[in-house]
């Protein structure tokens, strides 16, 4: 059963390159526009299915773990991969951009850290 786990993974993998493929051959750009986000959409969606139908075993739960464990982190890093190789290919505003976004990230961690620490949510929790 847990075959079937990686089996799941590696269809909504496959069908939503398929479509961020087709999608982008549609708009005439040269690569896969939003397969991946396609292929975590169909594994969601599939996997809800699974379980309102009751035929989602811990098998079936315990393959899919494993491969997403591997699966989602090395996608994310090939995205982002991509995403850095096109901003600096395709010029110096997005390079900017994104330098500028994550320069205002940082200076907004302190703001955020403090704001958080002054509101603990267990303060009005009854025990």
């Amino acid at each position: 059963m847990k075959i079937y786990g990686v089996a799941l993974l590696a269809g909504c993998y496959f069908s939503g390159l398929l479509i961020g493929e087709w999608l982008g051959m549609l708009f005439g750009i040269p690569g896969n526009m939003g397969g991946v986000g396609f292929s975590m959409l169909f594994l969601i969606l599939l996997t809800d299915y699974l379980k309102k139908t009751d035929r989602f075993s811990s098998d079936l739960e315990q393959g899919m773990g494993f491969w997403n464990s591997m699966y989602i982190p090395v996608v994310i890093a090939m995205a982002s991969i991509q995403n850095v190789d096109a901003a600096l290919h395709s010029g110096t505003v997005a390079l900017v951009v994104g330098i500028g976004c994550t320069v205002l990230c940082f200076m907004l961690l302190p703001l955020m850290s403090a704001a958080f620490k002054n509101s603990n949510p267990t303060d009005g929790a009854d025990d």
